[in-house]
Order: structure tokens, then sequence, then C-alpha cells
């Protein structure tokens, strides 16, 4: 359901604002813009903006994260496949509006759509759908509507209505539900779902006879392909959602509406709202039937991923959700963050990212810990660029998260079964078969259970490891990696080497960020005291968001680990800070030379390697 946060004006045809009139204050860019075919009902929601009260929003081509900034932001930005989003301010909350602009948005389509799914079970053919491809189901689907939609300019018949001479008598009514009954065979209609799920339905895909097509405007018919392939090959009302790359996450906590994590205004709320318990429930079983995880009362938790690597948790029934189903989102990035975006977002810098390169081509284990939503997936993934370009590496994870540049890269994940067949793959089945596979570097998504100690028994053999891990400070990570259920020995525990804590922080004047807080190195364990002993490197100040170098001269890694690698006398150990200096201005002259992309980083740091510039 949309809920919109204002009282539409009338359309321009039903005599509101011109659109002539709007197009004229638009800017060129957004004139461009909403003038393409496809963009048509961007500009006719803009004609129906109470302007008077908020203003016309500014148009963006592109978002930045520098526009954290605006306090009140009124602007309109491109999501992808003609669709826009209206980031509408909200003066009386803290979250401002996520207005997906969508074709369907001011159709009112419940009845038509009701009737073309009728007509489309003449159209569609079982054998004909065949494939899981979406792109193929699109265009299938695309063209049955093309077969039952008769797209006129100016309609003397209410739009709606079948293209039949006369009406239809009870009779005629009932041969027809028959018809549909015999035609649909293993599938169903509902009036809602219609030929349901995959456009697996039934029917004579154009078949013979001229089918019954319904009589519809050009607005109409694309709002009407776009809801069907919406809601028949997408993900339903998350697609605008899922499809703009500026979300990092969707959550809907129940009945009422659905927020957003947005890279660049933090927490947003849709329009999108779920008023009915029984509206909630067929959604989430929806959704779970199409990522191939159907949901139970029996078994009403999911976690999966989506078919575009999103990750996504449901919990389904008001037995275990007090507040009706709910459903969380994790989005799945394109191409990831590098660890020069990191360092332009504030989250680390070029010191700290070199201090990393150095720990990383030496085959140091490492941990990034922090909380939830902390970026800790982000960051191992950016510093994985640091790699050697040669490494075999195995990564293991419960959903599938992590991106490795490297050719030469294995990508195991976890199987869980609902039965008893004993058929499970845990994540400790796979680090066992890792330590056999030869790799260089094993990767595993998270340590939280009995594989830790699995993994510390692999650094103890030289099997260099990376991990993310649930935990706020040092002190509470090896709390939990030395306690149930995890229970690491206490002297394997300094086979971890550095530390990273990282944490999604309030940054003055900048609002909501994500920091690393400290780098630290894991030093040993004094086993007459049961102390450990570590140190920070580096830290973040919070009074001046900037990081200080608080190990300068006094890291036991770079001095003792890295610097006997790189052939400096123990005499001099103190040159492998100027090393450390070196790497930190390649990295800033990368940067300065606008390779930011994490391809195009790892490229560059091979190309530079090659050139002897680095080793």
């Amino acid at each position: 359901m949309e809920a919109l946060p204002f009282n539409p004006l009338p359309a321009p045809e039903n005599g509101g604002r011109s659109r002539k009139e709007v197009y004229a204050i638009l800017s060129p860019e957004m004139q461009e813009f909403v003038g393409r075919e496809e963009n048509h009902h961007i500009l006719d929601y803009i004609c129906r903006l109470p302007a008077e009260e908020i203003g016309f929003p500014e148009f963006y081509p592109r978002i930045s994260r520098s526009m954290k900034s605006i306090k009140r932001p009124n602007l309109i930005y491109p999501a992808g496949k003609g669709l826009a989003v209206h980031i509408y301010p909200d003066k009386e909350d803290v979250r401002n509006y996520y207005i997906p602009i969508e074709p369907c948005l001011f159709q009112k389509l419940d009845s038509m759509l009701e009737e073309v799914e009728k007509l489309l079970i003449d159209v569609i053919h079982d054998q004909e759908i065949n494939t899981n491809d979406p792109e193929e189901k699109k265009k299938l689907l695309v063209k049955a509507l093309e077969k039952t939609c008769d797209v006129k300019e100016n309609l003397k018949e209410k739009p709606g209505k079948s293209e039949e001479k006369g009406g239809q008598n009870q009779k005629d009514t009932d041969q027809k539900k028959n018809k549909e009954k015999d035609s649909l065979k293993e599938g169903k209609n509902d009036g809602k779902t219609g030929f349901i799920g995959n456009l697996k339905g039934a029917g004579k895909l154009f078949g013979s006879g001229k089918p019954k097509k319904i009589s519809v405007t050009p607005q109409e018919f694309n709002a009407i392909k776009y809801r069907m392939v919406r809601d028949k090959v997408g993900m339903g009302v998350l697609e605008p959602l899922l499809l703009d790359s500026n979300i990092e996450d969707i959550s809907c906590s129940g009945l009422g509406r659905i927020f957003v994590e947005h890279k660049v205004f933090s927490s947003l709320k849709t329009t999108i709202s779920f008023e009915e318990i029984e509206e909630l429930n067929s959604f989430v079983i929806q959704m779970s039937e199409k990522v191939g995880k159907p949901i139970t009362y029996r078994d009403p938790i999911v976690d999966t991923a989506l078919p575009d690597g999103s990750r996504i948790n449901i919990v389904f029934g008001e037995d275990v959700s007090k507040r009706g189903s709910n459903f969380t989102i994790r989005k799945f990035m394109g191409v990831p963050i590098s660890i020069l975006e990191l360092v332009e977002f504030g989250t680390i810098d070029y010191t700290m990212a070199a201090y990393m390169w150095m720990m990383l081509r030496a085959g140091m284990n490492c941990f990034v810990s922090g909380e939830t939503a902390s970026g800790k997936t982000t960051m191992m993934n950016a510093v994985t660029t640091f790699l050697p370009p040669d490494s075999k590496i195995v990564s293991i994870e419960d959903t599938p998260e992590l991106q490795v540049p490297h050719k030469n890269w294995t990508r195991e994940v976890t199987r869980t079964t609902r039965d008893d067949s004993g058929s499970d793959v845990s994540m400790f089945d796979l680090l066992k078969a890792a330590l056999r596979q030869r790799p260089n570097e094993i990767m595993i998504g998270e340590i939280r259970g009995v594989e830790g100690s699995i993994a510390f028994q692999a650094m103890q053999t030289g099997h260099p490891v990376m991990s993310t891990f649930h935990a706020a400070s040092v002190e509470k990570l090896i709390q939990r990696l030395t306690g149930d259920p995890i229970n690491v020995p206490k002297n394997y525990v300094d086979n971890l080497n550095v530390v990273i804590i990282q944490s999604a922080v309030n940054v003055p004047g900048k609002g909501l960020g994500r920091r690393v807080l400290s780098i630290n190195e894991i030093v040993g364990y004094d086993a007459v005291n049961q102390a450990f002993n570590f140190m920070d490197i580096f830290k973040w100040d919070p009074a001046t968001d900037t990081f200080k170098f608080t190990g300068k001269n006094n890291s036991y890694l770079l001095e003792h680990k890295i610097a006997p690698r790189m052939g400096i006398p123990e005499t001099q150990v103190r040159k492998i800070y100027s090393e450390l200096d070196r790497r930190s201005k390649i990295l800033r002259k990368i940067h300065q030379a606008n390779i930011t992309n994490f391809y195009d980083l790892f490229t560059t740091l091979i190309q530079l390697e090659e050139a002897g510039v680095i080793s």
C-alpha cells in the first residue's frame, strides 16, 4: 500500500497544473530527464506535488555523501530503469520520506489488473515458460500483455471493460469460469496472484482464435506493464528499493511502514506500508517462495539470499513476531567499496590503509570486529585488494556477501536443510575441507561457533585467516573467543595478529558515519597472570574526527614481524616506519589520480608491483 505524505493535486487532465507549465520551470537537466518517454510519469508526479507547501524539488542526476549535510532535503534523483526517488522533508520527524516514483503511483489499477489477469489465462502457455531467467520471463510477460491490451489514445468506453459488443449474461460468465478452471489445471487463479508466481500458469500461448482484449490508455498500459513485471517477475513493492544502489538496508518490523537505511540520508521512512496481517503474511510467503525457501508456521525463520545477492532474514507469523511477520534485507553491493573510498568516507586514513597493506602482504591473521551494521564485511572486502594477486583464496560463509578481486578464488557457502536427512553442510565442515585445499588465505564470513577453534588451528599451522566477528572491543572479542561455544584455547589466541574495531557512530557535525575506532595488535598471552597483551596502534579521536598513530615507533608487528621479512636489520627496525609512510603516499597519489574503483585499484597495485615500486 502507498501512503503519500501529501494530498496530491488533481491530474493535469482533470484541471490540475499543466505539464507544459511545470516543464517550463524545471532545470535543463530535469527537463531532459522527464522528457524521456519512460520518465513521463515523473513529470506527472511533479505536476501533482503541493509545491506551495514545500517548493519544487531539486533534481540531482547523481547523489553523493557530501550531501549528508542537507538539513531538510527536497530532491529527486534517478534510481534506474525509468524510476526516480523523491526525498521528501518531514518537519515533524527525524526521518524524512523516501518516495519511489513509479508509473503506477496514481493509477487506480486493481479492478483493471484483475481483468487483465483473467485474460492472460488464455494467452500464457505452461510449456512456453520454462526458463528461470528473469529477463526472459519479463519478455514473455510483456508480449502476453500486448496480446491482452488494446492501447487507445482516446477511449469512449470506460477503461477496464473488455471490448465486447453488449454485456455478458450470467450463463456466459459461468462458461468463462469453467473454461478458466480447465485451462489452469495445475495452477490457480485467485484474482490477485493470477497466473501464479513464476509465470508457470496455464492456458494457450497466443493460441488460436482472436483473444479478447481490454481497452487502456498508453499511461494505463505502462502502469499495468510495470505492475505485472514488478509483482510477477520482481520482488513486488520492494523492487524500486532493491533497484536503488543508494540503499543499504530495508526493514519491515511488522505492520506499518517499511524503513530504509540510505547511504546519504541515513534512516528514512518509505511510503510503502502494510496495514493488514493477511496482506503482510501473503507478501512474506510469496517472497520466501521466490527465493526458493518457502516459509511456514512450522519453520518460521528464513535466512537466505535474494536473486541479486542481497541478504534477507524473514520471521513469519504473529506467534513469534507480535507486530506481525517481519523481514530485513541487507543490500548486495554490485562493485565493492574500495579502501580509498573508505578513506573518502572518513572510515579510515591513508596510514591505516598502508598498515593493513603491509600486514596482509606479510600473511598476518586479521579480524574485523564490531556491532551489527558497523561495516565489517565492507571493510574486509576492501582490504582484499592488498592480498598478493597470485594468492589462492577460499571464502566460507552462511550467506554469500564477500567479494574478492582475485581470479583464484574458491567461494563456499553452507547448506541448511529443513528435514532430518543429515545433509547439512556447516561452516565447521567447510573450514575443515578448506585446510586440504592449500589456500594462501582463508576468509570466513563470521566466526560465531565451533568453527572458531578450527580457524585458530589453521592459523597455528601457517594458514593466514581473515574473518568478521561480533564484539565491540578487543577485551570482549577475547572473552567470546575463549568462552562457550567457540572455546579457543587461551594460548592459541595470540595467533591472531591484528584486530580492527569498527562502529557506526555519530560524527560531530556530520551525522551518522562508520569509523575504525582502533587497530590493535595482539602481542601474546601471559600464562602466569592469565592476561593477554595487546596494544592499540591507531585510535579514532571523536573530538576532531581524526586518527592518531598511537603505535608509531612502538609497533610490535611492524618491528618484529614485518621488518625482518623485508630484510631490515634488527638494529635499524625503525626504517619500517619510513616504508609505512612511503606506502601511505602511494595510496594518496593513486587516490589523487581518481583511481578509486575496487577492481581498478587492485589492477593498479598489480602494475606497481610489476614495475618494482612495491614488493
